[in-house]
């Protein structure tokens, strides 16, 4: 039986009290290993789909053509004439600075609730292609990666998993923990002279303890994206003042506007503060007086100001719209989330209403710039390598969980069969401070977690058949 002393997966010349605080473990990490390990094979899975899809082809499809170099290209307006040309009825909001001289300008136009991407050579004007924008594979996948597809409610299930999945980092790290005599140095060597389950037990926990710290990294960038602990908690303490504008008039929007659905464009600090508004004397010296504010223009001031390589202008969007320069790692502009900035334009005056960069933001915006560049992989070919490397890790956790289980459970077991606590154990209280300190941090696993633990103590241990088929 499972819970005997001679059950192999319970350390050897353990104390009585240790053994109970080892399974106590045990079986928070198998339980918590049933919920998140789905969530955590698709969030590697659409991850990876992500990453690969920005590399061959580009966060906005700019990868799709490529251009020959010339020493001169044509007019931006005339470029942009050309793009709206190619869409009938269409109406420009968006414009993307090429990378590289190799890489196509490209304009987005919205026609209707159509909104499409067109790729125009900068050096004769050409349409190369257009698409609708936001509808690749990168879509679909950052969908299901947020929500599941399923919104708010999706949503909230990803941010339980992320939640526990803390709570497997934990409980994972004490069950790896040396013992019997074993030396650190040998625990991060797994023993492959194992068979059967010891060899998948020893990968697991040796690939666990290697990718635990990046994991952890992964899972609380994730989460300050999401609906409770990010956008109502963490991220609602740190978003970044509008009152730095200097008495700049500010719009009803919020920067949260210029996203696109599910997709998030906008710099994680940014997102919640207010947009300012054009039509006022306010601001500081801009495009040149007397020459008109438009597209050539501002971008001649955006390259002027330091925005070289790719950036993304949109154009103003209702009376007061204002023209919006930006660079942004997590939406692959660069691979220096140091150099992240946003600025605004007034559409009227050419004035620069706000000029917002790294430097500008809390500690908690500047870790997350950079944390959600290397969550996406987005500063170089060294980040790409690693998120590779740790989403297949990610996914052989997984699979190597649910391997061990299926065959430590007794050929025909009609149950989890979970590890089993000895109903007079003692309080372990490290454990049981950790576990509070978790659901403090992140109230919506807390609530699954409370409401897991009085079931199991209150009504699961009392029922003889939930308990044998949960046990």
């Amino acid at each position: 039986m499972l819970n005997k002393p001679t059950d192999t997966s319970i350390p050897a010349g353990e104390g009585a009290l240790a053994r109970t605080f080892y399974t106590t473990a045990w079986r928070w990490h198998f339980y918590a290993g049933l919920y998140v390990a789905p969530f955590l094979i698709m969030l590697a899975v659409t991850g990876l789909i992500m990453l690969w899809s920005s590399v061959l082809v580009g966060r906005d499809g700019e990868k799709l053509y490529s251009v020959e170099p010339a020493k001169q290209t044509v007019a931006l307006s005339a470029q942009a004439n050309a793009a709206v040309a190619a869409v009938p009825g269409g109406a420009l909001v968006q414009y993307i600075a090429p990378r590289t001289p190799e890489q196509p300008a490209v304009f987005r136009v919205n026609s209707g609730e159509q909104s499409t991407m067109v790729a125009v050579d900068p050096y004769n004007g050409a349409v190369l292609g257009s698409w609708e924008r936001h509808n690749a594979l990168y879509d679909l996948a950052n969908t299901i990666h947020g929500t599941l597809m399923i919104g708010d409610i999706g949503d909230r299930l990803v941010e339980i998993a992320a939640g526990f999945g803390v709570v497997l980092i934990v409980t994972g790290i004490y069950l790896w923990w040396p013992r019997d005599g074993r030396s650190f140095a040998s625990a991060f060597v797994p023993r492959l002279s194992g068979r059967g389950r010891q060899l998948w037990k020893s990968l697991h926990q040796t690939v666990g303890v290697y990718i635990a710290a990046i994991l952890l990294v992964f899972l609380v960038s994730g989460l300050t994206w999401t609906g409770i602990w990010g956008e109502r908690m963490t991220q609602a303490w740190s978003t970044f003042p509008a009152e730095k504008w200097d008495n700049v008039p500010l719009s009803d929007a919020t920067h949260a506007s210029m996203n696109h659905g599910g997709v998030k464009e906008v710099p994680w600090t940014l997102e919640q503060t207010p947009m300012p508004a054009s039509g006022s004397h306010a601001g500081h010296q801009g495009t040149s007086d007397g020459q008109p504010v438009d597209l050539d223009n501002v971008v001649a001031l955006a390259r002027s100001i330091g925005f070289d390589g790719r950036f993304q202008l949109s154009f103003p969007s209702g009376e007061k719209g204002v023209w919006t320069i930006a660079r942004d790692t997590m939406s692959n502009d660069s691979a220096k989330p140091l150099s992240d900035r946003t600025v605004h334009i007034d559409r009227y005056t050419g004035k620069v209403l706000a000029d917002v960069g790294f430097s500008d933001y809390g500690t908690a915006g500047k870790v997350m710039a950079v944390g959600i560049a290397f969550h996406e992989g987005d500063m170089g070919i060294w980040n790409i390598a690693l998120v590779t490397a740790f989403c297949l890790s990610v996914i052989f956790l997984s699979v190597s969980g649910i391997v061990m289980w299926w065959k430590r459970r007794p050929s025909g077991a009609g149950r989890l069969v979970a590890p089993i606590v000895p109903e007079k154990a003692g309080l372990w209280k490290t454990g049981a401070i950790v576990m509070l300190a978790v659901s403090l941090l992140f109230p919506l696993t807390g609530i699954i977690l409370v409401t897991v633990l009085a079931l199991d103590m209150l009504v699961i241990r009392y029922v003889k058949p939930l308990k044998r088929a949960l046990s």
